[in-house]
């Protein structure tokens, strides 16, 4: 069991650092994005919450502070998932299914960050 129990520690943390560089790797794009979605200071947004994936996503990987890791990755998914993932306010039926996907990937996401803060408290 604490061969799964790694290799899931890594494979969550590997999907968050992933998405940590692709908010460095396409900045602009997501902080027009993210404009459109009402955050405000998309252009500040986006490289802290950039931070935010690559440190907690890291910690979690390296087993180091996993308990702060947590934390940060809770920081970015709870306000992330609300603003960004608004199924309930998108009238193209594709759009909308695309967003309640990412939505609900986002609440498992939650999940599991809350079971790892769990487990070092």
């Amino acid at each position: 069991m604490e061969f799964a129990f790694i290799l899931g520690r890594i494979l969550f943390g590997v999907f968050f650092v992933n998405s940590g560089i692709n908010h460095f790797r396409n900045m602009k794009m997501l902080a027009g994005y993210s404009q459109m979605k009402g955050v405000p200071l998309p252009s500040v947004a986006v490289p802290f919450t950039g931070l935010l994936l690559l440190l907690g996503g890291l910690s979690v990987i390296f087993n180091y502070y996993i308990m702060y890791g947590s934390i940060l990755l809770i920081i970015f998914l709870v306000p992330t998932t609300f603003i960004m993932h608004n199924f309930w306010k998108v009238q193209d039926a594709q759009q909308k299914t695309g967003e309640q996907i990412n939505f609900m990937k986002n609440l498992a996401l939650l999940g599991a960050a809350l079971m790892f803060l769990k487990l070092f408290i």
